[in-house]
């Protein structure tokens, strides 16, 4: 709000400025202090520094797993991190990558349009050496990929997607594909040469090969979904982790996995040699285990319920007679009272 002066203020104030205790320009100077933000039309910004921040999180999980994929797959140190995650027209991208190098166009299903990710020749040329049974060493020679070459970076840039995927999964379910690789920076115009795009920059070691490997998502493929890469939706879905429906989705699969159950009528030590001497006919007299008494029922290795044999038409069955409570091996080989035992012949 403006401040309204009095009377008095203002004659005091142009008695001072006719004494030449107060100079004019000094009065005029608060006027004239604004701040200026410069804003470049021909580059202008799409993204937000949260937005920015967000994919760099993304990205970084990106890393982790294409660092654990690549080491086992290469049998290889290899190490992937975060370098910097910038805006820029996407000419400016094709004139900082060397040609040739590898470009791989990827189909960012379900969103519209194309993104590329770029693999330096060094890092290339690396994987492609180690794969074929060497130590992993780039070569100096700048040239295009063979047929065979270009087939196994295929095989690469494949694997890697599916780390995209993982990485993506708290924004979208994203199901990215290849769709052709190329060498020549030229060939790969998905996008027109203003047009922004989101660079993520991820410096690569292979052994003791570095470089560089680059992932370029332009505006337009991302903007359908600009508005979760927030820290606030993003947070918000990683706490949705634990939700009810994803609970049932746990139990659903968990349901569905084969597990060994075990009726167990009783036990018994024995030696070594008691077992060779063991013959067709001999009876094992049992620990603490008498005719009648219920046996155990046991899941995987856990003893779960007290049950009786019994028969079902022509199969053997059990019937469960109680539950028992959540018990460990070693409590179960504390309940389970030690007695005489022996072989009868």
């Amino acid at each position: 709000m403006t401040e309204v002066l009095s009377q008095d203020e203002i004659d005091q104030l142009l008695t001072a400025i006719s004494s030449g205790d107060v100079e004019t320009e000094e009065v005029q100077q608060p006027a004239d202090q604004r701040k200026i933000k410069i804003y470049d039309f021909k580059r202008p910004d799409k993204f937000s520094k949260e937005q920015i921040r967000t994919v760099s999180i993304m990205h970084e999980t990106f890393a982790r797993l294409t660092t654990t994929s690549l080491s086992a797959q290469l049998r290889s140190l290899v190490q992937v991190h975060v370098a910097s995650v910038d805006q820029l027209t996407y000419e400016e991208f094709i004139r900082s990558i060397p040609n040739p190098t590898t470009l791989g166009v990827i189909n960012m299903d379900p969103l519209k349009g194309n993104a590329i990710i770029e693999i330096d020749p060094a890092i290339t040329f690396s994987i492609i050496d180690r794969l074929f049974g060497g130590q992993g060493e780039g070569t100096k020679v700048t040239r295009d990929l063979t047929e065979i070459e270009h087939s196994v970076m295929e095989g690469i840039i494949v694997r890697i997607l599916g780390n995209v995927r993982e990485a993506w999964s708290q924004v979208i379910d994203l199901r990215p594909r290849l769709g052709q690789i190329e060498t020549n920076p030229q060939f790969a115009q998905i996008v027109p040469p203003t047009e922004m795009v989101v660079l993520v920059t991820l410096e690569t070691k292979v052994g003791e090969v570095e470089g560089m490997m680059n992932f370029c998502i332009p505006y337009l493929t991302i903007e359908p979904i600009i508005s979760k890469l927030s820290a606030q939706y993003w947070y918000s879905s990683v706490r949705r982790g634990t939700t009810t429906e994803n609970l049932n989705i746990l139990r659903e699969r968990l349901s569905s996995i084969a597990v060994d159950i075990v009726a167990e009528i009783g036990r018994i030590d024995l030696t070594v040699r008691d077992v060779l001497n063991l013959r067709v006919g001999d009876v094992v007299r049992l620990q603490n285990t008498r005719v009648g008494d219920p046996m155990y029922l046991k899941i995987g290795n856990r003893p779960k319920f007290l049950c009786k044999p019994g028969q079902v038409r022509n199969k053997l069955a059990v019937q469960i007679l109680e539950q028992l409570e959540d018990i460990s091996g070693d409590e179960f080989e504390e309940i389970a009272v030690e007695g005489e035992g022996g072989i009868d012949e």
